[in-house]
């Protein structure tokens, strides 16, 4: 266990916080362990880097981590009904699809590539400030119609990433050698 990994364990065992908080109308603490969980996300790879500390465990985990975070995020945020449900299916959906993509390519033996690309890193940032926002304005009593135009640019990159994500599984599953 190295400090990276044991940043994006923190990053996981936060949910539960963010969501208890939630839960009780705790919006400025909630919008608190969201920032905290995105500053572990924000400095687990650099640390990674810096001290040759990257791991498998690392390239799995953190994306998971990422998907883990923002999936609690969307989905408390829809219950409390400040986000439309259709915004959770399209993020939910998203994720999973990636998921069980990557996981038939595990299961036949097949290598993925699954670093992350331009869409895939703008779809995080972006889903992680809509949810960071949504909080911050909840929390401040303010209306959050004005995020329309991120929530707009944040469905774009969702979409994008996902047919991106998807085609290129598609390519390099057709290019990879048949199994025997």
């Amino acid at each position: 266990m190295n400090i990276p990994n044991s940043l994006t364990i923190l990053r996981i065992l936060l949910i539960p916080v963010y969501i208890g908080f939630m839960t009780y109308g705790q919006y400025g603490l909630a919008l608190f362990v969201l920032l905290l969980a995105g500053l572990t996300d924000a400095i687990d790879g650099p640390i990674a880097r810096r001290l040759n500390q990257r791991t498998r465990l690392g390239t799995f985990l953190d994306p998971l981590a990422d998907k883990l975070l923002l999936t609690s995020g969307f989905i408390s945020l829809s219950m409390l009904h400040l986000v439309p449900s259709w915004l959770v299916i399209l993020v939910v959906s998203r994720d999973v699809i990636l998921l069980l993509g990557t996981a038939v390519a595990h299961v036949t033996n097949l290598p993925i590539n699954i670093s992350p690309t331009f869409w895939g890193k703008g779809t995080t940032l972006l889903q992680l400030s809509y949810v960071l926002l949504v909080v911050l304005l909840t929390w401040r009593g303010l209306g959050l119609s004005v995020l329309t135009p991120l929530l707009t640019i944040m469905v774009g990159f969702t979409l994008a990433s996902g047919l991106h994500y998807l085609y290129r599984g598609y390519r390099h599953s057709n290019s990879a050698p048949p199994l025997s």
